[in-house]
């Protein structure tokens, strides 16, 4: 006999449909087995699917939500906008403003609040971690630009709050913008680091609300909008003196795809060090439907 599963499909970091970071959550995803998460990861073909295992409700509550987070080609430890579409998905359900996810990087709380036309939700990532400093003619030759295209006041460093992103500052938004590089040239060169994936930024913007304009592209495509990228950012834009310490700012992606997208962040900073990285946007909820197995 088909199984059903309850699926909602909704757009992240965006306050309009069509827009931002598209997910797919399954709330009562019990029952599943691990290859036809990965199955159904394909079907939607996004960049993440969620699948949430709720089990007792005032111990789900305090723990957090068990969430597994699958992409096309695999799962996922942690991922930004998975992690706030999820979180949405289950306080709007309960009615409750507050919940955490039970994430393989540790419980992640979320918190919604009412700004703008729709409701705001706020994560905290993990504390940052610092890695290595990149050789900037390396990378260079990986992403086939010269070196002058670089923003020389910033280095070229590799931070995660659970996934390792190398936060690449370019020097203008016209040489961001216009880039072509070859993906799988700068995951080979990714790959012999400790980054896993390549956050590509600038602190010229379209907004003016805006601090930094970022891309993110991987060998699937380019991402609309990567929390997980956008929390170590913040960190390290804080760390460098790019943005004063507990400021929320704006960081917007995802335009050259034509889906916009606005991420929010802040980061606190205690003895020099980043902590309390918080990354947060709206949601737009597009499709509920049922999924049969």
């Amino acid at each position: 006999m088909p199984r059903t599963f309850r699926c909602v499909w909704l757009d992240v970091f965006a306050e309009r449909p069509l827009e931002g970071n598209p997910l797919a959550v399954f709330p009562e995803a019990e029952g599943l087995s691990d290859d036809e998460m990965q199955a159904i990861a394909r079907e939607t073909h996004l960049s993440e699917t969620t699948f949430v295992f709720p089990t007792d409700e005032a111990r789900d509550r305090a723990d957090g939500f068990r969430t597994r987070i699958f992409a096309v080609a695999g799962e996922m430890p942690f991922a930004g906008h998975p992690t706030l579409g999820t979180a949405y998905v289950l306080a709007r359900s309960r009615g409750v403003s507050e919940i955490a996810l039970a994430l393989r990087v540790g419980k992640i709380p979320v918190r919604f609040t009412s700004e703008g036309a729709r409701p705001f939700g706020e994560m905290e990532q993990n504390d940052p971690h610092f890695g290595r400093t990149h050789d900037r003619s390396t990378v260079a030759r990986a992403l086939g630009i010269a070196e002058e295209d670089w923003d020389p006041t910033l280095p070229i460093e590799t931070v995660s709050t659970g996934n390792p992103f190398a936060i690449v500052p370019f020097r203008s938004l016209r040489v961001l913008r216009n880039l072509r590089p070859d993906a799988a040239r700068l995951h080979d060169y990714l790959a012999t680091t400790d980054a896993k994936y390549g956050y590509l930024v600038c602190r010229e913007t379209d907004d003016p609300a805006a601090s930094l304009h970022a891309r993110m592209i991987f060998s699937g495509g380019e991402d609309p909008a990567t929390g997980s990228a956008a929390g170590p950012a913040v960190a390290w834009m804080v760390l460098h003196g790019v943005v004063p310490p507990a400021t929320r700012i704006v960081i917007e992606q995802g335009d050259e795809v034509r889906r916009p997208s606005r991420i929010y962040g802040s980061s606190e900073l205690r003895d020099g060090a980043p902590v309390h990285v918080r990354i947060g946007g709206h949601c737009a909820e597009v499709v509920t439907g049922e999924l049969r197995v």
